[in-house]
């Protein structure tokens, strides 16, 4: 209740007229008249009056007190029965602060980071979004419920934007122990068949038992070595890119009994196969309209080192030329398919028969390089069909067609097989969907028995046009007719021949995206792409396998023939395993480096500095085997300026919002004018005596 003043002059005026009344009241006094006291008392009413003195009573609603409490809904709270006593100390801190009216909790359950981020614990952002409405003096305090592998936690220095309470309750058990692997550094390009050289870590946490752990390391799949290594040191390691494109190191380590999660056992790198300018061989039987098709596509790609050479004149041709004018360099057979047949990632025979200038031995040692892991393409003219074949050489036992020595000549449209609709190779070529198919005719294909491996492109009467096989560590392709030439020179609107010879040559060279049979899993921010090619049909489903150890059948559709793909929404971050028929490979979803990943026990000491700080309390839900043991709320006036050990305090509000205002005027209405007409009465009334 307040009194202000709302004069009906302006304050010089009523100032004056004041001091008018104070000089003539103070002369009567003085001077003794009878009755002075009762007019300076009517002077003074008047003057009150003419202030207008204005009393005012406010009707204010004390606020409630805000109280924010944050659940740790993170990936590290689903080991052991973290959620269970989350969800149980969630539920009793609710009914225990709805036993006080004057308390209004907020509930916040803050999951892993965006995924933008590296997944994470930000309970403290949390927070910060949760009272940014909230004047800092209605907060009472914030209750954490939490493992304590927070990610966020700001330097106690720093000021959190209200003064109050800070407390944690601890999901976990107190004596948990964890033992992890993460890898330490590692390059992120590698040249295929060179060494790299890369480093990891095996890390214990909390109460470990100690001693040596193996790692189990594997390399696209297949295992590579075993190493020993002790908690806590770096250990090298040193490996050779075996491929181009994505190749998948994994390293596993043996997990111990009773720590809290396997999630963290298994580290993957991805690193990506660059090949150092592909070698590659050409060797050109004889001059032909088509020989330029190969050479031109070859010679455009900037990554491959070409070595070209042309029979000009075979061995029984005597003309009487000298050698010199034939040729500007002599053919260094034993060199190329003896010294350093190894070097060339492909051998390509254009329209090549055996004449002698070849001994019959380095077809055995052409046949071993393709056996040992080599390319061969054997690109089949008439010549194939004849007595001088190197079908009829050792090289045979790794071509997957005999031809019968005859020759089809008939025009016919390229088309693709029902393999071919499939097989990364062929599959989508531009033109191949129309029928006839949107490209120009050929008019000759060799003639070859039953084909091994996989026939992707028909000729006339669906004979083999261009045949892939698997031959050891190796492959072979066989494109039985030469009138690819046509395409290149636009014949009939040409044809997709680019495409075609570099898939061929990519394929045998074992590019992993040109893979028949291969599953491939790749995470576009918490969705994963599934993807399975094969020519066999159908795969089935999928399974996949999350870090947490749940498993998921997931439906693949076909997109495309041979292409099935699945999209995944997940709420888990971490290694993703999916695995179909024989197959399987690994994902990982979110940063390799996530925080969320690096500790996995529960742990008290990061959030008790500010516990300390603003006199809150910090205490574990359970102890190893009891049940959730919740401490009692304790309601503070003031600041909280001393720790309780057993309850949560919370500091109370004293702010109130205004409802409303009642005004009264003490001098306007019936009781001012009493006031008045009673003094004025009373002074004449002396006056008359």
């Amino acid at each position: 209740m307040t009194i202000d003043f709302s004069p009906l002059l302006a304050w010089p005026y009523l100032a004056a007229l004041t001091l008018v009344a104070v000089v003539l009241a103070a002369l009567g006094i003085w001077r003794g008249v009878r009755g002075a006291w009762i007019r300076a008392a009517a002077l003074a009413a008047f003057c009150l009056a003419l202030a207008n003195p204005v009393l005012f009573q406010e009707e204010r609603e004390p606020l409630s007190t805000i109280v924010a409490v944050v659940v740790d809904r993170s990936q590290s709270q689903e080991n052991g029965d973290r959620r269970a006593q989350t969800d149980q100390a969630l539920e009793g801190l609710k009914e225990r602060l709805s036993r006080f009216p004057q308390i209004e909790a907020r509930i916040v359950e803050a999951a892993d980071g965006e995924e933008t981020e590296a997944p994470s614990t930000r309970l403290f952002g949390a927070l910060t979004t949760a009272l940014a409405d909230v004047p800092p003096a209605r907060v009472g305090g914030a209750i954490f419920i939490t493992d304590g592998q927070i990610h966020d936690v700001p330097d106690v220095n720093q000021k959190l934007g209200f003064d109050a309470p800070v407390h944690a309750l601890i999901s976990g058990k107190p004596d948990e122990f964890d033992r992890r692997i993460e890898i330490v550094s590692a390059p992120r390009f590698g040249i295929v068949g060179e060494q790299q050289r890369m480093t990891f870590r095996v890390v214990d946490d909390g109460a470990a038992p100690g001693g040596s752990a193996e790692v189990t390391i594997r390399l696209n799949g297949n295992e590579i070595a075993t190493e020993q290594a002790e908690p806590g040191t770096d250990v090298p390691f040193t490996f050779t890119v075996p491929r181009g494109g994505n190749n998948i190191l994994e390293f596993a380590v043996n997990p111990v009994a009773g720590e809290v999660t396997e999630t963290n056992n298994r580290a993957v790198h991805v690193l990506d196969g660059i090949r150092e300018n592909l070698r590659v061989l050409l060797v050109s039987g004889e001059p032909h309209a088509g020989e330029r098709a190969w050479r031109n596509l070859l010679k455009s790609d900037a990554a491959v080192d070409l070595v070209h050479f042309t029979i000009l004149r075979p061995p029984e041709k005597q003309d009487g030329t000298p050698i010199n004018e034939l040729s500007l360099i002599a053919f260094p057979t034993r060199e190329l398919f003896v010294d350093k047949i190894s070097e060339f990632d492909l051998i390509i025979f254009d329209r090549y028969q055996h004449r002698g200038v070849l001994p019959i031995l380095y077809y055995d040692n052409i046949a071993q390089y393709v056996q040992n892991g080599g390319a061969l393409l054997i690109a089949a003219g008439p010549e194939h069909a004849g007595d001088d074949s190197i079908a009829a050489t050792p090289l045979a036992a790794v071509l997957p067609a005999t031809p019968t020595g005859v020759m089809n000549e008939k025009a016919f449209f390229p088309r693709l097989s029902e393999e071919g609709k499939k097989h990364p190779v062929t599959r989508g070529l531009e033109g191949a969907a129309d029928e006839p198919p949107a490209w120009g005719r050929w008019f000759r294909t060799v003639d070859v028995d039953r084909p091994l491996g996989q026939t992707v492109m028909e000729a006339a009467d669906g004979k083999p046009l261009l045949v892939l096989n698997r031959v050891g560590k190796g492959r072979v392709a066989m494109l039985l007719s030469d009138q690819g030439w046509l395409w290149a020179r636009g014949f009939e609107g040409g044809g997709p021949h680019v495409s075609l010879y570099r898939r061929t040559a990519h394929w045998l060279m074992q590019e992993p995206a040109l893979e028949e049979e291969a599953l491939t899993a790749r995470a576009m921010g918490r969705t994963l792409e599934i993807t399975r090619q094969t020519i066999e049909g159908d795969p089935g489903q999928a399974t996949l396998t999350y870090p947490s150890g749940r498993t998921q059948e997931v439906t693949l559709t076909e997109g495309e023939p041979g292409l099935y793909k699945a999209e995944v929404e997940t709420n888990e971050i971490g290694l993703f395993e999916v695995a179909n028929d024989e197959l399987t490979t690994l994902v990982h979803v979110g940063n390799v480096d996530a925080p969320e990943f690096k500790a996995a026990i529960s742990t008290e000491e990061k959030i008790e500095p500010w516990a300390e700080k603003t006199k809150g309390l910090v205490r574990r839900l359970a102890s190893a085997d009891g049940p959730v043991d919740l401490p009692s709320i304790l309601p503070v006036r003031g600041a909280v300026r001393v720790a309780d050990d057993q309850r949560l305090s919370l500091r109370m509000t004293d702010e109130t919002v205004l409802k409303g205002i009642d005004s009264l005027s003490l001098f306007a209405g019936l009781f001012g004018l009493a006031a008045l007409l009673f003094l004025i009465s009373a002074t004449w009334y002396r006056e008359g005596r």
